[in-house]
Order: structure tokens, then sequence, then C-alpha cells
């Protein structure tokens, strides 16, 4: 099975571009920074992320070329494609890709455009927590809660 589920930010605006001919599709291509997780005990400098490299074509290319751009968080599964090509100068060069076949945005369109936490709603008060409105204590069963 080759499968790729990957979470990450864009490190710069895709490149979309669309095929020549009767029915062109559009391609995009973008790169993933995806965190590694690194043990407290691990005395590893230097890059903590990893620079995956990713293409999707058809609707999906046209969704990343509608709404994606530098920064954006997105869960993207699809599947590992290796290839090769001769470059012009000779010499043969190897290519590793995730083909994209589902992605999504993984943190709300407020918190991409601002950088911040969403705001809270304003009927909770400073700690998050809302008020109980009056006569609905008394209809909770305390004994069931699975917290206490």
């Amino acid at each position: 099975m080759n499968k790729v589920i990957l979470m990450g930010r864009l490190t710069k605006d895709p490149d979309v571009r669309y095929t020549q001919g009767n029915d062109p599709m559009c391609v995009a291509r973008y790169t993933l920074a995806v965190d590694r997780k690194i043990s407290r005990n691990s005395n590893i400098n230097g890059n903590n992320a990893d620079f995956i490299p990713c293409v999707c074509f058809g609707k999906t290319a046209e969704f990343v070329e509608k709404y994606l751009k530098k920064g954006t968080k997105m869960a993207v599964t699809g599947r590992i494609q290796t290839g090769s090509y001769t470059n012009k100068s000779g010499q043969k060069v190897f290519t590793t890709e995730v083909v994209v076949e589902d992605q999504e945005f993984a943190e709300s369109k407020n918190a991409q455009s601002n950088g911040r936490q969403p705001e809270a709603k304003e009927d909770a008060k400073e700690d998050g927590f809302m008020d109980i409105p009056d006569g609905m204590v008394e209809k909770l069963d305390m004994d069931n809660l699975p917290f206490v």
C-alpha cells in the first residue's frame, strides 16, 4: 500500500500551470514544511522540519490555485511517486513527490489571516467558560457526569 498523510505549511505560493492541448488540465505544485517530532534527549541541531514536494492535478489543483498561499496550514493525503529525468548537463536526476489525492485546511481562516486564535464568543467570560443559565443546574444529574 502506498499512502501518505501529511500536515504542514506551504513554504511559498503554489506554482500553478495548465497543460497544452485540446483539453488543458490544471497542475499545481507546492512544498509542505512538515515538523519532525524530536525527543527532548536528542542532540539534533538544525532543521526540525522536512520539506515535502507535492503535486496535484485537475479539480484538486484548481482548488490550490484559488485558495492556497504561502503559510497556509494543510492536511494532505496522497501517494509517493518517484521518477527520474536527464538534466541539461546529461546527469540523471531522481525525484520523489507526493501526488495529492485529498487536501483540506488544517486551521481556521481567521487563524490563517492574522496568525492569532479566533476571537472568543461574546457570551464567554475571560476564563473562556460561559455561565450556566439559571434553572439549568438543577436539571443536571451530577452523579452521572464523567468528571467531578
